[in-house]
């Protein structure tokens, strides 16, 4: 039998945008684990439905061809419509999860005069087409707010020169402060962990990718995770707990892989 080694080689790539998907556990589990949403057995199904304790919310992540593959329906309450969020396949976990973090974070509350621009102009993103587009400083990464009088909305795509890599869907009355965390995490330039075989992530083939490989021990690697979910789960320290259930839950969604 071989020995079990010790350590693994890890790829930290940068800009985050082209880092491809990652391990979609790193949304879903701390969803469950630290914030109590629910989800069904379906096995014969390929996805994934997580629902908040308050039964206001419901994840689904699932398998499309020709869209999003992730999808946050959020149902109306006194102060707000309904609403929705959707990312594409390739969307990297760890943008998706600054979303969901906010979105479960008990101090949060609910700020109505976050920007979402803001974290996009301090990371050097500039202005294109007007004051509601901004790119990337490679260019390749675009976040559009598109207003009027009947729509509030934003779009964030990530194109490589042969063809679209993502998309991420904000809907009209989505919460911007929960937009503002999304952009954060995208404007971060923290490179974000891949093993090896993805090393130079989904915008391989472009030297606008920055990656480097770095000797990681096996126990830090294989608890990431988990230490991720202890973290969220003191949040719930506070008094104040939206991760809390306020009504007994309702039956649980299926969910499969």
């Amino acid at each position: 039998m071989s020995p079990v080694p010790e350590s693994v080689e890890v790829a930290f790539i940068a800009p985050r945008h082209l880092a491809g998907g990652g391990d979609p556990a790193w949304v879903t589990v701390p969803l469950h684990r630290a914030c109590g949403w629910s989800y069904g057995q379906d096995p014969l199904m390929p996805r994934v439905i997580l629902t908040s304790p308050d039964r206001k919310a419901l994840l689904r992540l699932e398998p499309d061809p020709d869209g999003q593959w992730w999808t946050l329906h959020h149902a109306p309450e006194p102060d707000r419509p309904a609403w929705y969020a959707s990312f594409g396949a390739r969307t990297p976990v760890e943008i998706i999860a600054a979303f969901t973090d906010a979105l479960t974070d008990p101090q949060a509350g609910t700020p109505t005069e976050a920007d979402p621009h803001r974290p996009l102009t301090a990371a050097d993103w500039r202005h294109a087409g007007g004051d509601k587009a901004m790119t990337s400083p490679d260019g390749l990464a675009r976040a559009e707010h598109f207003v009027n009088s009947t729509t509030d909305c934003w779009f964030v795509t990530t194109v490589l020169p042969q063809g679209p890599l993502w998309e991420a869907r904000f809907g009209t009355h989505t919460p911007p402060h929960l937009i503002a965390a999304f952009t954060a995490a995208l404007a971060d330039p923290t490179p974000v962990p891949r093993p090896t075989p993805a090393h130079g992530g989904s915008g391989r083939g472009t030297p606008l990718v920055i990656g480097t490989t770095q000797e990681m021990p096996v126990e830090r690697v294989a608890f990431a995770l988990e230490e991720r979910v202890r973290a969220l789960v003191s949040r719930r320290a506070i008094p104040a707990n939206p991760c809390a259930p306020q009504q007994p839950p309702a039956a649980s969604n299926g969910r499969s892989r």
